[in-house]
C-alpha cells in the first residue's frame, strides 16, 4: 500500500516532465529546452518539475527494507543486481496492478513510449557514447537523462532533496543552492550531445554540492556506529533468509533473498520484517532473533580502529584473517569505506560543462586553476575499519590488543607512529 501511494504521487512529475517535453519539442536551436532558448526558460521549467511531488521518488521503488543494507545483503549472494533494474520492474508491477494506463492516456501521454521513457530515467545512461543507447526519446533529448538520475557528472535532483532533507535531519548546514543552480543552467550542444550545462560562476555552489555529498557520508551514512548496525541486521537476514516465506504472484513462495525475482512477493517486503523477526517465536529463527535483540539493546559490533591503506579488500581480509590466528574469523568484520564526490577518484566537475556570459551558446570544460589554487588534489579517501562481533568484556579486550598489534593499521611514518583509534 506504501509502494502504491509513493507511487501515484511520483507519478505527478514524471506526467509534468512528459507533457512538458511533448508540447514544447520543437527545438531546432543550439540551445534547447524544447522550443526555448534562454536559460531563464530552462529554469522555469525545471522549477516547474521540482516544486511538484519529487521526480526521483520512482528511483527509489527497488529499494529494499532499510535501503543500500538489503542492497549489500543481496550482494552476498548475487553480486550483480541492483535495485535500479528492481526500480523498473516494480514500476511496470504497479501501473499494470493499479490499472494506470488510462490515467497515464488521460494526461496526454502515450503509454508504450513514456512507459519505456520513465524506466529509462530510473537508469539513464548519458555518458559520451557513439550510439544512442535509449529509445523512449530521441538523442536531441539526452539532456532530459540527466535531470532525475545524472550518469554523466552526478549532477541530478535525487541529491539535491536528499541532501535538503537529510542535512534538516541532522542538523549540518548545507551550503549547497540548488534553486540557484537551475537559474544558471541551459541545455548547449557539447560534442554532437545536447547537456545541461551551467554558468561559469556556478562552479564553486557545485564544488559545494559534491563537498556536501562527501560530508554527509563521511559524518552520517558511513558512520561506524551507523554501519556496525547495517551489518548486523544483514547477519540477521542471512541467519533468517531460509526461514520466512513471502507469498508472491500465483501462490508461489520465496524467501527474503529470493523475493526481488516477483514483485508481488517484493511489495511485501518492507521494514516491518525487523519487527516480524524480532517478535517471531519461531525456533527457526532464534540465531537472528538474538543479533536484533542487541541492537535494540545497544550491545553492536564494536569499531576496534580504522585506518587508511591501499590495499584491496580482500587482501586487507587475508591479512587480518592470518593475524587472528586461530580465532574464527567470522567473528570479525573488515571493512573498506570510501567517501568521495561521487565518482571514485575522479573530480566530477572534469565532466560538467561551463558557458560565459558573454558566449552563452557556447559550454566548455573549466581548468581547475581558474576556479582556484586551494581546490583538493585527491577527491576520495579510502578507510578500512575492523569490527568485533564478540560480546563478552573479556573477548573484545583482547580483540582491541590483537587490533593493537596489526601491522597494517599501525604503519611507521616519519614523525611517529599513526593508525586506528577507539
Amino acid at each position: 500500500m506504501i509502494l502504491y501511494l509513493v507511487f501515484r504521487c511520483s507519478m505527478i512529475p514524471f506526467m509534468a516532465i512528459l507533457s512538458c517535453t511533448q508540447s514544447l519539442s520543437k527545438s531546432s536551436t543550439l540551445l534547447s529546452f524544447s522550443d526555448f532558448e534562454t536559460s531563464s526558460s530552462l529554469a522555469e521549467h525545471i522549477m516547474f518539475i521540482l516544486e511538484r511531488p519529487t521526480t526521483a521518488l520512482n528511483t527509489a521503488l527497488g529499494h529494499g527494507p532499510f535501503s543500500h543494507m538489503f542492497e549489500m545483503f543481496i550482494h552476498k549472494g548475487n553480486p550483480e543486481w541492483r535495485h535500479e533494474k528492481a526500480s523498473q520492474d516494480m514500476f511496470d508491477h504497479l501501473v499494470e496492478k493499479n490499472n494506470l494506463i488510462g490515467d497515464m492516456e488521460h494526461h496526454g501521454l502515450v503509454p508504450k513510449e513514456d512507459l519505456l521513457f520513465i524506466k529509462e530515467l530510473i537508469d539513464p545512461k548519458v555518458e559520451e557514447i557513439a550510439k544512442w543507447p535509449h529509445h523512449g526519446r530521441p538523442k536531441k533529448k539526452a539532456f532530459l537523462y540527466e535531470v532525475v538520475s545524472n550518469t554523466r557528472n552526478k549532477i541530478d535532483v535525487d541529491k539535491w532533496e536528499y541532501f535538503a532533507r537529510d542535512c534538516h535531519q541532522l542538523g549540518m548546514q548545507n551550503n549547497f543552492d540548488c534553486h540557484r543552480l537551475i537559474k544558471f543552467a541551459r541545455v548547449c550542444k557539447v560534442g554532437g550531445m545536447m547537456q545541461i550545462c551551467y554558468r561559469d560562476k556556478e562552479v564553486f555552489n557545485l564544488y559545494n554540492m559534491f563537498y556536501t555529498r562527501f560530508s554527509l557520508h563521511k559524518r552520517a551514512y558511513q558512520h561506524k556506529v551507523s554501519n556496525s548496525i547495517e551489518w548486523m541486521i544483514g547477519d540477521a537476514f542471512l541467519e533468517a533468509d531460509k526461514h520466512i516465506q513471502i507469498e508472491g504472484k500465483d501462490g508461489k513462495m520465496f524467501t527474503l533473498s529470493t523475493a526481488i525475482d516477483d514483485m508481488v512477493a517484493y511489495t511485501k517486503l518492507t521494514d516491518a520484517i525487523f519487527d516480524h523477526i524480532l517478535t517471531s517465536s519461531c525456533v527457526e529463527l532464534q540465531e537472528a532473533r538474538k543479533i536484533l535483540e542487541r541492537i535494540m539493546q545497544r550491545k553492536l559490533y564494536e569499531c576496534l580502529g580504522e585506518f587508511s591503506s591501499e590495499e584491496s579488500e580482500d587482501d586487507m581480509k587475508n591479512l587480518w584473517n592470518a593475524h587472528v590466528g586461530e580465532r574464527n574469523p567470522d567473528d570479525y568484520v573488515v571493512e573498506l569505506v570510501k567517501y568521495n564526490y561521487g565518482m571514485g577518484k575522479e573530480d566530477p566537475i572534469k565532466h560538467v560543462r561551463f558557458y560565459k556570459k558573454k558566449t552563452p551558446h557556447v559550454a566548455t570544460p573549466i581548468d581547475k586553476a581558474e576556479v582556484s589554487l586551494l581546490l583538493p588534489e585527491r577527491f576520495e579517501e579510502k578507510k578500512f575499519r575492523i569490527y568485533t562481533k564478540r560480546t563478552n568484556d573479556e573477548d573484545v579486550e583482547a580483540d582491541r590488543r590483537i587490533f593493537g598489534t596489526f601491522g597494517p593499521a599501525h604503519p611507521v611514518q616519519a614523525g611517529g607512529i599513526s593508525g586506528g583509534y577507539n
